[in-house]
């Protein structure tokens, strides 16, 4: 299958945002983030230039994946350090190695920001094994586990 990997554009958003909500229904425990799933603030997101959205294409170019990736800094890291927040690939185009395509678009990406690492959060339980077992086929290794503190108004 002949797939593209190419940042979004603002005309894609609801493409976005349709993607990261089946994203977290599946994941469950963030189905609450639904509530956050807006136009503007996926424009604003795009704006920032902090947050590279990066879409896999297929034949058409019918979007079939998403991976969003964030700039962030921090002294165990030496600096500057991209956090791989969202990725979600349509169930049907799983196992083709399109999460692979994405996954080497932002390895590219750090690299040519002069990146040390790239971090992802993971569900851990058992259900979740094989989402695992592909972020350790492409290199990743466990470092802890994740928490937050969700800051009320």
């Amino acid at each position: 299958m002949d797939i593209t990997i190419e940042k979004a554009k603002q005309q894609e958003i609801s493409t976005i945002i349709e993607l990261l909500k089946a994203l977290y229904l599946e994941l469950g425990e963030e189905a609450e983030s639904i509530i956050f799933l807006n136009e503007n603030l996926v424009k604003e997101i795009i704006s920032s230039g902090r947050t590279e959205i990066y879409l896999a294409k297929g034949i058409n170019f019918k979007i079939i994946g998403i991976a969003t990736l964030t700039e962030c800094q921090s002294i165990y890291t030496g600096g500057k350090y991209g956090l791989l927040d969202e990725m979600y690939v349509l169930p049907e185009f799983r196992s083709t190695d399109i999460g692979k395509k994405l996954v080497g678009k932002i390895i590219a990406h750090a690299k040519q920001n002069g990146w040390k690492r790239i971090d992802v959060t993971t569900p851990t339980e058992k259900r979740w094994e094989r989402t695992v077992k592909f972020y350790q086929s492409c290199g990743f290794t466990f470092t802890g586990q994740k928490l937050k503190l969700s800051i009320k108004e």
